[in-house]
Order: C-alpha cells, then sequence, then structure tokens
C-alpha cells in the first residue's frame, strides 16, 4: 500500500484538527494493534454544515449532501487515529466503520449516505480500506448533527 500521508497529498486533503470532545470521552482510544474512534461528526472548521433529519422534502437534509458530510466524518474520524498514532501510515487495515443516520421516517437511504465514508477509505487506502460496516438510521444524533461515523482500525 502506498503511503497514507503521501495519497491524502496527493487527493489535495489536508487533515483537519482532532474535533474538541462535546461530553466526557475522549477521540480515540488505542487497545493492542486497533484504534477506536469515538463517533465523529461532520465538522468543518469548527462548525457543523447542516443540521437535521436526512430525507426528501422541504427542510431535510437531502441525501446527496449527507454523503458527503459522512466523507467529512471519516476524515475527522482519521484526524482523531493520526493524533493517537502519530501518523496513518501505520494503518494496515480499516476493520469496522459504522455509520449513523439521523433519518426522517420514511427515509431508508442509510447505506447510500454511509457510503460517502466507506468510498472515501478507499481512494484513501486502496484494499487495506475495505472494511465491515453498519449503516443505522435514528431518530437523532448529537448536535442534531445529519451523520456520525466511527472507525475501527488496525496498526503495526
Amino acid at each position: 500500500m502506498a503511503a497514507v500521508e503521501a495519497r491524502l497529498a496527493e487527493l489535495g486533503i489536508e487533515l483537519p484538527e482532532v474535533a474538541p470532545p462535546v461530553a466526557a470521552y475522549v477521540p480515540a482510544v488505542v487497545s493492542g494493534s486497533y484504534v477506536y474512534t469515538s463517533g465523529q461528526l461532520p465538522f468543518t472548521a469548527g462548525a457543523l454544515p447542516a443540521t437535521g433529519k436526512v430525507g426528501d422534502g422541504h427542510g431535510l437534509v437531502p441525501a446527496d449532501d449527507a454523503k458527503e458530510y459522512a466523507r467529512t466524518c471519516a476524515l475527522n474520524a482519521l484526524a482523531a487515529i493520526r493524533a493517537e498514532l502519530g501518523s496513518l501510515d501505520r494503518i494496515t487495515r480499516v476493520v469496522k466503520l459504522v455509520g449513523f443516520v439521523a433519518s426522517d421516517a420514511s427515509f431508508t437511504g442509510q447505506p447510500g449516505v454511509v457510503n460517502g465514508a466507506s468510498e472515501f477509505l478507499g481512494e484513501v487506502f486502496g484494499d487495506a480500506g475495505r472494511h465491515a460496516r453498519s449503516a443505522v438510521g435514528v431518530a437523532v444524533l448529537p448536535l442534531d448533527a445529519p451523520v456520525e461515523v466511527e472507525l475501527i482500525v488496525e496498526f503495526a
């Protein structure tokens, strides 16, 4: 696998600062040869780009927008992992991704939204970015965020 940090640069992606926790937890924890991230919201420059439920219709967050926010969540998770490991180049495999989508009652497109995070990890890590995954619809997320993502990665 090509160096992850170099791949991000090639894609024109700069990791953000780690988002400060909004409650009593830490952004990521190392246990054995794994890093577990807390749920990451789609913060950009310290703010959520949108709030509310995902779905079709007036006042709802469009699924295509939410897919981009899931990508941002994954990027924020990588920032939390780099803060723990010192370098993303230590990651040998993305093991699991869990995506939560604040969903309107009629919305069933959670897998497509969470693809934003999954596809991003594939771009960055190649085959090592293929992972197990859950895409879960929920009534509401912290700070009324439309999407939240957590990762488990293995490292050497």
